[in-house]
């Protein structure tokens, strides 16, 4: 969690990640943000992040972006 935490942190300094938990319902994390982060966490942790997962749910947290990441690279 702590290498999503470095992640993250690069990309949007004045966000809280880590105590956050409502990135995306409370506008701290828009489309661009979002564009750039499955990027970086594609490369980061050599996944592939399809449309079906580009849903709000998965992107409203830490915790939920590393459960992503998690599952993704389980599947693999």
């Amino acid at each position: 969690m702590n290498e999503l935490y470095q992640v993250l942190d690069g990309l949007h300094l004045n966000v809280d990640f880590h105590n956050e938990k409502r990135l995306i319902d409370d506008g701290l994390l828009e489309s661009l943000d979002i564009v750039m982060l499955v990027d970086e966490l594609m490369c980061h942790y050599d996944i592939e992040i399809s449309v079906e997962d580009l849903i709000p749910e998965n992107f409203n947290s830490a915790e939920a972006i590393y459960a992503l990441v998690q599952r993704l690279k389980d599947e693999e």
